[in-house]
């Protein structure tokens, strides 16, 4: 398994619409992807680690494939239609990681 994250790190004077991130972006990759995508979180991020602490970022949405081939055979065909939508909920831009699930 690998989960795919992404990471919107928190910059003061950006902007982020989680609404519509959660209403319509996510459902939208979901759609798209469809049956490769194995499970799907998002976090929105609500403190720093320490008290008192900024968060680091705004949110982090991790998407589990069963492998990288998986992602990008499900992803790469609608990549242009879902990283146009980014504009519509931030001027943020994204950190994406691919990682191998151990735990």
């Amino acid at each position: 398994m690998i989960r795919v994250g992404v990471f919107y790190p928190h910059k003061e004077g950006k902007k982020f619409d989680m609404k519509y991130y959660l209403e319509k972006h996510m459902p939208m990759v979901k759609q798209k992807v469809g049956a490769a995508l194995k499970a799907c979180t998002v976090d929105a991020g609500v403190a720093g680690g320490a008290p008192g602490a900024p968060i680091s970022f705004v949110a982090i949405a991790n998407l589990t494939f069963d492998s990288v081939d998986a992602f990008q055979g499900s992803f790469g065909k609608h990549a242009t239609e879902i990283l146009g939508d980014i504009p519509n909920y931030t001027d943020i831009e994204p950190l994406v990681q691919i990682s191998d699930v151990k735990m």
